[in-house]
């Protein structure tokens, strides 16, 4: 049985935030571990992003929406956790 995850394993985005609630799979099934945004068709969107990319486009997003900036490095401090960063 395939892992649920609440949030995206690349960037930590909450997968219930995804607009389209997810990314796709090759075989078009919905992801259960990235969000649209980072994974498309079984591939990472941005592939050779690293995880110091990903941290700094997650904070600057996270501006966009409204959130202060000092709340920014302990909504990323994480990302380094999840699975595509673990490896």
């Amino acid at each position: 049985m395939e892992k649920e995850f609440k949030n995206c394993q690349s960037c930590g985005m909450p997968l219930s935030r995804d607009e389209q609630r997810g990314g796709t799979e090759k075989n078009g099934h919905k992801s259960k571990k990235y969000c649209s945004h980072c994974y498309q068709n079984g591939e990472f969107t941005l592939p050779n992003m690293t995880l110091e990319q990903m941290k700094d486009k997650v904070k600057q997003k996270l501006i966009e929406f409204g959130f202060p900036k000092f709340l920014t490095g302990f909504f990323t401090r994480n990302i380094h956790k999840l699975e595509r960063w673990s490896k």
